[in-house]
């Protein structure tokens, strides 16, 4: 074991950002066992550049590597920490406080104006509406903002999933983001968790006339502390903590819900868009 003296390592910034923090002690940790990259990439699930390509901050940090590194390392949890202060340190400031309290909500209530929401989009989708939204990002650049929205949808996963409650406007459905067989895929994504035990959704029909609001709203439930409320538009949110602005966007989400199509009529009329879809 040890490292190759071949080609000379790169320095190393740990100040940079938590990213780079993160790969300074897995270079570190890793010298400190004697271990090369292809040593451990050899006892990992991931491969030796993508390994590198870590340490240097050259990449987002992929999924289930903290986990592993933390296990393998027997490091206490580090890893764990520098990866969920990376995640949230890829939001711009205005949205970093409401994707701290998201993780800690028992119920969530969502209207989306726009787009599929994050927690329910598909690789696929998310990825064409970045390219949509982000046009002088590069390949590497869309990835990593994926890769952030990818790693909030482990939530829905966990031991304790909240609950969550989605009302669709119907210029959702209605704009094919990354074309017919994109948005065909996305829309079964969302009738599978809708289905389970942990969703609702509902399909707010152009034909429910003006009802809406200009921005997507997001409310956060939980066991131990108020409610908040994030109202979202292109390119800038806002997180609502006051008494009464979060009365008054609980009451126009209620009202949305109100104006929704019932929660079973929406399934079947997503399958209905699904199959016009598919043909």
């Amino acid at each position: 074991m040890g490292e190759h003296m071949g080609a000379q390592e790169r320095t190393l910034y740990p100040e940079r950002s938590v990213r780079d923090l993160f790969g300074f002690h897995l270079r570190r940790i890793r010298k400190e066992r004697g271990l090369s990259l292809a040593d451990l990439a050899a006892e990992l699930k991931h491969g030796k550049t993508v390994l590198a390509d870590v340490e240097t901050a050259d990449r987002p940090i992929p999924k289930g590597l903290a986990e592993e590194l933390d296990e393998f390392f027997d490091a206490g949890g580090i890893f764990g920490h520098l990866f969920k202060l990376a995640y949230l340190e890829a939001f711009p400031d205005w949205s970093r406080r409401f994707m701290e309290l998201e993780p800690l909500a028992s119920h969530v209530g969502k209207y989306a104006a726009g787009l599929f929401p994050g927690l329910w989009q598909t690789e696929e989708y998310g990825l064409a509406a970045l390219r949509l939204g982000l046009p002088r990002a590069d390949a590497a650049e869309i990835e990593q903002v994926w890769s952030t929205r990818a790693a909030r949808q482990s939530l829905l996963h966990s031991a304790d999933p909240p609950f969550v409650w989605v009302v669709l406007d119907e210029s959702v459905i209605r704009r094919q983001v990354g074309g017919p067989s994109v948005m065909a895929r996305q829309i079964a994504h969302v009738l599978e968790h809708a289905e389970g035990p942990h969703a609702v959704v509902q399909v707010l029909p152009f034909s429910a006339g003006g009802h809406g609001v200009g921005s997507s709203i997001t409310l956060l439930d939980f066991l131990d502390a108020p409610r908040v409320v994030y109202a979202e538009g292109y390119g800038i949110g806002q997180l609502l903590e006051s008494p009464a602005e979060v009365q008054a966007a609980a009451l126009a989400y209620d009202l949305l819900q109100a104006a929704a199509l019932p929660p079973e009529e929406s399934r079947v009329w997503l399958r209905c868009a699904m199959e016009e879809l598919r043909t």
